[in-house]
Formats: C-alpha cells, structure tokens, sequence
C-alpha cells in the first residue's frame, strides 16, 4: 500500500488556476472601468464623440484597451468554459460549443483590435 505523497491525483487540475485568473482578469476591468469614468467625470464640456476618440487617441491608452480585452477575452473564457463542462454532458457537444466559444472570442478580439487602430 502506498498512501501519501505518492497518491495519484487526477483531474484536469483547473482549480485555483483559474480562481485567480477570473479574480485577476475583473481587477484589471473594474481598474480599467474607474479610469474611464473618472476621464469622462472630470472632462470638460460635452460628452460626445469628440471626448471619446480623445480618451481613446493616446497609444497608451489603445494598449491598455487591448489589454482589458484580452482580459475580458480570458475571464469569459474560463467562465462560459466551465458552464459547458458542467452542464452539457455529450462530450462532443461540449467540444463543438468550446471550439465556437474560442472562435467567437477570438474574433471578438480582432474585431476590437481592428477598432482601436482603425484598420
């Protein structure tokens, strides 16, 4: 008999991994979102989209944007991922809604990359 430290541990081993990547990935949207808003409360004049483009104009800013999305990109992931795993039970359904998932998210970060550079 071996117990202990030798024991076999199986699972797809997730767990904090990923605990900490949704709690990481909603600080960085919740910093993002005081920064945008304390830009808009403290803006001169009308909000419209000249006050937009110019939060948005700075180089530092896009990357900072991009940076958020990548993070939403991941915490949806990990979210919409365990649903699948939890809920649907046919394991070729779950892979066909992971791969949507993943080229849907994909995209998403594309298009929104393409927004923030205008290309």
């Amino acid at each position: 008999m071996n117990y202990g430290s030798k024991r076999t541990v199986v699972g797809a081993h997730y767990g904090i991994r990923d605990w900490l990547a949704q709690r990481v990935t909603a600080a960085l949207m919740v910093l993002f979102t005081i920064v945008v808003l304390a830009q808009l409360i403290f803006a001169q004049g009308e909000i419209g989209y000249e006050l937009w483009a110019g939060i948005f104009a700075a180089q530092w800013m896009k990357f900072v944007t991009f940076g958020v999305i990548i993070a939403l990109v991941w915490h949806v992931w990990v979210g919409v991922r365990d649903v699948w795993m939890d809920y649907v039970q046919s394991v070729g359904l779950r892979l066909t809604l992971q791969v949507f998932t993943i080229v849907w998210l994909v995209g998403c970060a594309g298009w929104a990359f393409q927004v923030l550079w205008r290309l």
